[in-house]
């Protein structure tokens, strides 16, 4: 009987592991009835490693080469399971292999704006997002910390781990960084620095090791985003409320035009884009008079010898506004009237 067990036993005289792309990190060899022949060959391809489990416990691990397996190849294992045969008869082991190629373009990002101090706003919420790459460097680590004693373990299954542990260090980034959050645009290499050296202790933990960390893109949720651009407004007129009210009329303008066009956006909207258009509309009015004058826009009457065709160009731009809707009838039946005088 134990004769004809031995016969049906199948021996492994090749353990080897062809990856197959589809990010798989760790590989359990099949071992269903069937134990590893003395003198089997061992193949471990570049960008691999394997590694033998007796008992529950880790033996050996074996870098890229080819192996005849042996008391030679084998000591641990050997040690552990105190052969007195010289390892004449087939054994039984667990194999695992693990690809230690880069695993790139993974993702990273923030699904909700993060919030981080800043030296120029106080505290800011921002959101990031880029890729890193990374491999298995300590497979016993790796597979006593993750994999374990799955048939297979991917990539795709660490990864929502990997991804925490970068959005949970983002804040510790920007601060060792020193680098603004305006300038964050324009040092975008020295932020993924310094989120590279803050994350990969925690993956080194896990029996990996992060090989390289972007940034793509760094922004400011939409409704600071808009107390941003207004600020970057202010400094462009120096902090003059007077311009800075001339640059909210003037941006306006066109909302004005097109909420006319597409049938506005309510009359509150249209109120205040009207106002904005008869206030600019006045200004250029007075400009146009002024410019006739030859003096201040508040002059009221003209010296002598204003030519016609002057007249006629003023009238003509008026038209075009109250055409536009920017200056109402009365106030161009009203500057008409007095341009008209001038002629007199």
């Amino acid at each position: 009987m134990a004769l004809m067990d031995f016969i049906k036993k199948q021996f492994i005289d090749i353990l080897e592991w062809t990856e197959s792309g589809d990010g798989t990190l760790a590989w359990r060899f099949p071992m269903t009835d069937r134990e590893i022949q003395n003198g089997a060959s061992l193949t471990v391809r570049e960008s691999q490693m394997a590694l033998f489990v007796n008992e529950g416990k880790v033996a050996d691990v074996f870098g890229p080469g080819t192996y005849k397996l042996s008391t030679q190849t084998l000591p641990v294992l050997t040690y552990l399971k105190n052969w007195d045969k010289l390892f004449e008869s087939p054994f039984k082991s667990d194999v695992y292999f693990f690809s230690t190629r880069q695993q790139i373009d993974q993702r990273w990002g923030t699904t909700q704006p993060v919030t981080i101090r800043d030296k120029d706003f106080g505290a800011v919420r921002l959101r990031a997002f880029g890729n890193y790459a990374f491999r298995v460097a300590d497979p016993k680590l790796f597979h006593t910390e993750i994999s374990g004693t799955r048939d297979s373990y991917t990539v795709l299954d660490v990864d929502g781990q990997l991804r925490g542990l970068m959005l949970q260090h983002i804040s510790d980034a920007v601060a060792s960084s020193g680098v603004a959050f305006l300038d964050l645009a324009a040092n975008q290499i020295a932020f993924a620095k310094a989120l590279m050296d803050a994350v990969a202790p925690s993956f080194t933990a896990l029996g990996l090791k992060l090989e390289s960390v972007t940034m793509q893109s760094v922004s400011l949720p939409e409704e600071l985003q808009k107390i941003l651009d207004q600020k970057i407004g202010m400094g462009m007129v120096g902090g003059d409320m007077g311009k800075f009210m001339q640059y909210q009329t003037a941006q306006a303008i066109p909302k004005f035009a097109e909420g006319g066009a597409g049938g506005g956006s309510g009359i509150a909207g249209d109120a205040m884009g009207l106002g904005a258009g008869v206030a600019l509309g006045q200004v250029m009015a007075q400009q146009l008079s002024s410019g006739l004058h030859g003096g201040s826009p508040a002059a009221t009457s003209a010296p002598a010898g204003v030519r016609p065709d002057e007249v006629m160009a003023t009238l003509e731009k008026l038209a075009e506004l109250k055409a536009k809707g920017i200056v109402t009838a009365e106030e161009f039946d009203a500057k008409k009237a007095e341009l008209l005088k001038k002629l007199v």
